[in-house]
């Protein structure tokens, strides 16, 4: 049976390590459409597919589920039994377990001051981790795909998302667009880079500063400005244009670079304006990275 024609969608299964970037994941397979839920109790997977896929409307064709250490441990040792009722469902299923050593580990908390999910039992961090490891070892030893993303930074592993993971689940070809500051440097991967310091900058409205190109009222305020709505029309005309000789050369993805001063204002509001436009299209296959933001 072809997969767009199951009436049970594809299912991924998101576990791993706390820092190891489960939520980048999740929130990368929700850009490609795909159905995400975070931190389900192991025991009602097969309930949630059911729930989901009943009627066999198609809407949601592809589903992604996180599971880790916050689950019981009791449902933790029960998940293999769920996948495999899901199984008998027919619904195709991948567990993927993200992995990463336990140094990369303690430098992202410390950098990023996040709780450790079982600091509340009042472990210092390195047990912690070390439990968590104990506790995600029966799953890690049955999972589909393991990887290890301690070299890899946001912008890698959402690529490897596109490219690797969710590859089948939607044909044509990938586009990842990015916002970056030009003071922190080019992003060396990008396969177009577009300045847009010359629009209106809203960082000089006092209002406008501490928020970002994500928010209503900065998107407001640029595109109220005649050489924003200029420049992205360009823009999105010229990438119209060459994108179809992209794909006919076989290519899987292409990624598209935004560039301003702070990485936070004009840079951040074109990334997600395109992004749209090409949505919109029906492109199915569109993620978003703002480097700075994130």
């Amino acid at each position: 049976m072809n997969p767009i024609d199951d009436p049970h969608p594809p299912l991924l299964v998101i576990s791993g390590l706390s820092g190891s970037g489960k939520s980048v994941v999740l929130r990368t397979l929700e850009d490609l459409d795909y159905y995400c839920v975070d931190n389900l109790p192991a025991e009602l997977l097969p309930e949630f597919v059911a729930g989901v896929t009943a009627g066999g409307n198609g809407r949601h064709r592809r589903l992604a589920v996180g599971i880790d250490v916050r689950n019981r441990p009791e449902g933790l040792t029960r998940l293999p039994h769920s996948l495999a009722k899901v199984g008998t469902m027919g619904c195709q299923h991948q567990l993927v377990f993200l992995d990463t050593l336990d140094e990369v580990l303690l430098r992202r908390y410390s950098e990023t001051r996040r709780r450790h999910p079982l600091s509340g039992e009042g472990l210092p961090l390195a047990d912690a981790i070390a439990l968590e490891r104990q506790r995600l070892r029966p799953l890690a030893a049955i999972a589909d795909r393991v990887l290890d993303t301690s070299t890899m930074n946001v912008h890698q592993l959402r690529r490897w998302v596109v490219t690797e993971l969710a590859a089948d689940a939607q044909p044509g070809l990938s586009l990842l667009v990015q916002s970056f500051a030009y003071r922190h440097g080019v992003p060396g991967d990008a396969d177009f880079v577009f300045d847009v310091r010359c629009l209106p900058n809203p960082h000089w409205d006092p209002g406008l500063r501490p928020l970002s190109g994500r928010d209503a009222p900065v998107r407001e305020w640029l595109m109220q400005q005649p050489a924003v709505v200029e420049y992205l029309d360009h823009v999105a005309g010229f990438v119209d244009a060459w994108l179809p000789r992209f794909e006919s050369d076989t290519r899987s993805y292409v990624t598209l670079a935004f560039g301003c001063t702070g990485g936070r204002h004009r840079s951040v509001h074109c990334t997600e304006w395109l992004a749209s436009h090409w949505r919109d299209q029906g492109r199915s296959r569109v993620v978003t990275f703002h480097r700075e933001l994130e």
